[in-house]
């Protein structure tokens, strides 16, 4: 059997260079603007979504309980040698693509395809789950503000909702529904037919990245800075209700495969670092700056995972935090209902930072798949 050799043929590092020198875009951003682009990509869901659902379990995953901030460290540490590796290629190859254009020089054609493949799916995947994050925030917003929207407009297509008591819609997780048993079958229930502010914000941000990576990376900055002070917040105003002694007597429930099943739930959380590597032809000094970008986010926002997650979790028992907003679910369980309603306000205008770095680094995937051939050159106008 005989394979066809242009399937595995290679582009030097040369020709890539020469496609960055010949390309279109603009040099234009710096080590400051790629960190940011990093910690803004990676501080959103593992924090403010993730960390509830990881710790408390879904109906398809184990929970990981108090020890999630040990699932933290096994995530940062092998994000880190992928960070450094990442790293390492960037300076090598400073050009638009990631693990694409990587693979295209070290494996061949098919093998970048299926890579390139592989990450417009994870980038897609990436923003459908930050949206949707995104969207239970807003929803807090909205009814703080007294505006309720239907139920079946605040959840993804096909989700099954219940009424609980107090009157609020809740999917039903299987933290949840182990909670309350035989209660379910007499509850309310609704089936979603479309998560509108997910649809609203994902368009928002794609005209703000049609607009520019300059503007674009002047806002994210700008909102990643208030994001950190929202995190600060948390701190401050969670740990004084810190009881380890009540909430983590039970510190790993589900031993070792809760630990990690919750690595693995928020492993995606980390991907702001590879999708920096997409803006190599529009970095200023490539080769210097994407490793001083990609690492020093990882360092900042696995240090900020730890602290909150821990924070988190000795702060409420788990079952509070088995939802889409842990954080407003904690902090109003512990009285601190005004500071709950400004870290919502906050994350709802801050969460979307995510959503722009991943789809800035699929669109560039799109970009560098063109270019070669591998997709019609209208895909990237």
């Amino acid at each position: 059997m005989k394979f066809d050799s242009s399937l595995f043929r290679r582009k030097s590092v040369a020709q890539l260079s020469h496609d960055s020198e010949t390309s279109s875009l603009k040099r234009t951003l710096t080590a400051f603007d790629l960190t940011m682009l990093g910690i803004g990509a990676i501080i959103g869901t593992g924090i403010f979504v993730l960390t509830g659902e990881a710790a408390a379990g879904t109906r398809d995953a184990l929970g990981a309980g108090p020890a999630i901030t040990i699932s933290f460290v096994i995530t940062g540490l092998a994000c880190g040698f992928a960070a450094m590796c990442y790293a390492e290629f960037a300076s090598m190859i400073p050009v638009s693509g990631s693990a694409y254009t990587y693979a295209y020089a070290s494996f061949g054609e098919i093998i970048a395809w299926i890579i390139g493949w592989d990450l417009i799916l994870e980038y897609a995947i990436g923003n459908v789950a930050v949206a949707i994050g995104w969207a239970g925030y807003f929803k807090d917003l909205l009814q703080g503000l007294g505006i309720h929207l239907p139920p079946y407009l605040l959840a993804s297509t096909g989700t099954e909702l219940v009424q609980l008591p107090n009157g609020e819609w809740h999917p039903l997780t299987g933290a949840l529904g182990t909670r309350l048993g035989d209660q379910i079958s007499s509850m309310p229930h609704e089936i979603s037919l479309l998560n509108l502010p997910a649809l609203i914000i994902t368009f928002v941000v794609t005209v703000l990245l049609i607009i520019g990576i300059k503007e674009s990376a002047r806002t994210n900055s700008v909102l990643v800075m208030i994001k950190l002070l929202l995190v600060g917040l948390f701190l401050y105003f969670g740990f004084p209700h810190f009881n380890p002694s009540e909430h983590w007597q039970n510190f790993t429930p589900n031993g070792w495969n809760g630990i990690m099943s919750g690595a693995a739930l928020v492993f995606f959380a980390y991907i702001g670092f590879d999708a920096v590597s997409t803006t190599a032809e529009e970095t200023k000094n490539p080769q210097r700056d994407l490793p001083i970008g990609m690492i020093a986010a990882l360092i900042v926002c696995t240090i900020l995972y730890i602290a909150v997650s821990a924070v988190l979790t000795g702060m409420v028992s788990l079952d509070i935090l088995a939802n889409e907003k842990p954080i407003s679910a904690a902090l109003n369980a512990v009285g601190e209902n005004k500071v709950a309603f400004i870290i919502s306000l906050g994350i709802t205008l801050t969460m979307p930072t995510v959503l722009l770095v991943m789809q800035m680094g699929q669109i560039r995937i799109f970009y560098s798949m063109s270019r070669d051939g591998l997709l019609p050159k209208n895909s990237v106008g």
